[in-house]
């Protein structure tokens, strides 16, 4: 009780040191961060060296013949890089703040930071896994009537203790509150019973789609939603803009296209995030962060060169894309065929802070208006990013043009530091009772079933990606990246101890290509001919990454009955069950009524179903219930 009640005690000392802040100086950043008593990993750590996604020890390294320079590409993994990487994942945002709460408006339509911070103060430091947050005002949005005072759940995760939200850094500036994302809103969550931090957990239940639907301008993220083309939403009331040919072309009307982004978003299962700017609705998973020897990164694998095996690739996309829309708009004819003004003029004619929004009317194109109010001039959108050697072309060592990097840091040292820092997660064990018999049985199994074929190796990965046509699993996010092809340029980086801002003459690398191959870029781009692919990810705990398959489909509650698929557990604010849902995955009956389910919510429009990974160990293909249970068993057993 007295431990409990000294977590109470700092954390109400943290929340009024910030208001405090607030108050008296006219700039603070408060982000949440656990001690090591309030998480329930380990960290296996090794020092030592990457060159290009090969590890070097320290003593390796020592003995002569082996690259460790910054000149050669080499990251040095040391105390100092751990621990920027740890502080980085719970509070970096690259500045994200400014488009999610300026631009977007998260904290400024019925859901406030004011109710945010009311819900965690009323928790009484005894922690959560889904705030419960009041509405602040009516609001009518995709069809549906949200009311003031109806309590909402959100998926956000309270740490016990902690008078903060995990992951969502609040910054102070201007007489301004701006809420940003970190990389720990998804990638950790709180543990049900102990409400302690699992490092590298998916957040399951994060209602990103709901949060972001209820932001005054969600419009601005209409590149992750299902929009054949902008001239459909053109109303006679449309604005009108100039672009660089001298051409006038008209903005979509912003609430009829707000309406029908609004409608999608409010589709998204809670636990997924569309992570491509494709014009297609395909929102995934989130995937989990045990990152260790699960390589290539994203769930179509493309991120496969560079440091850490492509893991620093795969990190800095969250930042220089997904979190700052207007990032790609020097890409937008060739990505989206829209004209550059006609892009930004649609992400920003409708901001939520009067600053950012942009007025046809005022006789300037959008370019000019954003250029004159952009807090980081020189780079693309909002957030702190580097132009990568080739931009505007894009590379595999650099596929969004972008580095995601903070003022004053080495180009790209964040990112790396990140992907270190993860690599060092062990999940925790499953809190389920396992019998020692059944795993090893359940082991025999899963080499009987054939699952080495893929799950093979010390992470039970073949680190390969496999076709779409060949898994079975809905296509669409495996081909999301296929426009990029004609914008691709030789993979280059700067060297890691390039700083920022850029000197006039930077040290630039070429990045040597993937041992994976040719091939297997291809498919991890959907390049060429190519239909893209998915990676064979590893089956590290397993129980921490629940639902299953790159869509999530594969979801089931407590109740194999009832709590089937998206539509029976989060779709309720019920949890997932891993045990169960592991059972649907690997039982052709279960998997499908749990498709069918699915169906019938109209998931499938969203590329949301669960089918597909046809790998069934049961009585149609000859293993018993008892040796189904065993597999199960030995599945939810893998912490490595």
């Amino acid at each position: 009780m007295r431990k409990k009640r000294h977590w109470i005690a700092a954390g109400a000392v943290a929340a009024l040191a910030a208001v405090i802040a607030a108050v008296w100086t006219s700039h603070f950043e408060y982000a949440y961060m656990p001690g090591a008593n309030q998480t329930i990993n380990r960290h296996f750590i090794e020092t030592g060296y990457d060159l290009w996604g090969r590890f070097i020890s320290d003593k390796a390294a020592g003995g002569g013949g082996n690259h460790r320079s910054p000149a050669d590409g080499a990251v040095k993994i040391d105390e100092h890089l751990l621990k920027l990487g740890k502080t980085a994942f719970y509070k970096e945002t690259f500045g994200n703040e400014v488009f999610l709460t300026d631009i977007l408006g998260i904290i400024n339509g019925p859901l406030t930071f004011g109710n945010l911070m009311k819900a965690v103060v009323a928790l009484h430091g005894k922690g959560t896994t889904d705030l419960k947050v009041e509405l602040a005002s009516d609001a009518k949005i995709g069809g549906r009537m949200f009311r003031k005072g109806e309590k909402i759940s959100t998926g956000i995760d309270v740490p016990k203790g902690a008078y903060a939200p995990l992951g969502i850094p609040v910054h102070y500036d201007g007489g301004k509150i701006r809420a940003g994302i970190s990389c720990a809103a998804c990638h950790a969550t709180v543990d049900r019973m102990s409400k302690n931090v699992v490092e590298g957990a998916i957040n399951n239940d994060l209602n990103l789609g709901l949060l972001m639907a209820l932001a005054p301008n969600s419009a601005s993220y209409f590149t992750h939603a299902q929009i054949q083309a902008l001239k459909t939403f053109i109303t006679e009331k449309s604005g009108t803009v100039t672009n660089g040919g001298g051409h006038k072309l008209r903005l979509p009307d912003p609430k009829k296209l707000e309406d029908a982004v609004d409608a999608q978003l409010l589709r998204w299962p809670a636990g997924s995030f569309d992570s491509t700017i494709d014009l297609k609705a395909n929102p995934t998973k989130i995937p989990d962060a045990f990152t260790k020897g699960d390589f290539p990164y994203g769930w179509s694998g493309f991120a496969q060169v560079g440091p850490f095996h492509g893991l620093s690739v795969f990190t800095n996309n969250v930042h220089a894309q997904n979190t700052d829309p207007l990032s790609q708009a020097d890409a937008s004819r060739a990505l989206f065929d829209i004209d550059k003004e006609v892009y930004i003029g649609t992400i920003l004619q409708n901001a939520a802070n009067p600053k950012f929004r942009y007025n046809p009317a005022s006789g300037k194109t959008p370019s000019r208006f954003f250029a004159e109010i952009d807090p980081t001039p020189g780079v693309p959108g909002v957030n702190q990013l580097v132009k990568n050697p080739k931009f505007p072309k894009l590379t595999p060592a650099a596929p969004d043009g972008l580095i995601a990097t903070s003022p004053g840091q080495k180009v790209n040292r964040e990112n790396n530091a990140m992907a270190a820092w993860q690599n060092t997660i062990v999940p925790p064990k499953a809190p389920v009772t396992l019998d020692e018999k059944a795993v090893e049985r359940g082991k025999g199994v899963f080499i009987k079933a054939g699952c080495l074929r893929c799950h093979a190796g010390a992470y039970l990965t073949n680190n390969r990606i496999v076709s779409a046509k060949t898994i079975g699993t809905d296509p669409s996010r495996a081909r999301a990246l296929k426009k990029t092809e004609n914008q691709f340029g030789r993979a280059v980086q700067y060297a890691p101890n390039t700083p920022t801002p850029l000197p006039k003459h930077p040290d630039v690398q070429h990045v040597p290509p993937a041992p994976l191959g040719f091939s297997q870029r291809q498919l991890g781009f959907a390049h060429g001919v190519s239909a893209g692919g998915y990676k064979t990810p590893s089956l590290n705990g397993l129980y921490w990454s629940a639902p299953y398959l790159h869509d999530g489909g594969v979801a089931v509650g407590k109740d194999l009955r009832h709590d089937l698929g998206i539509p029976g557990t989060t779709g309720r604010n019920l949890p997932i069950d891993p045990r169960n849902s592991l059972r649907a995955l690997v039982d052709s009956r279960l998997r499908a009524r749990v498709v069918a389910a699915n169906r019938r919510a109209g998931l499938e429009a969203l590329h949301v179903s669960g089918r597909g990974h046809d790998f069934y160990v049961d009585e149609t293909t000859g293993f018993t219930k008892a040796e189904q249970d065993a597999l199960i068993a030995y599945l939810l057993s893998l912490t490595k």
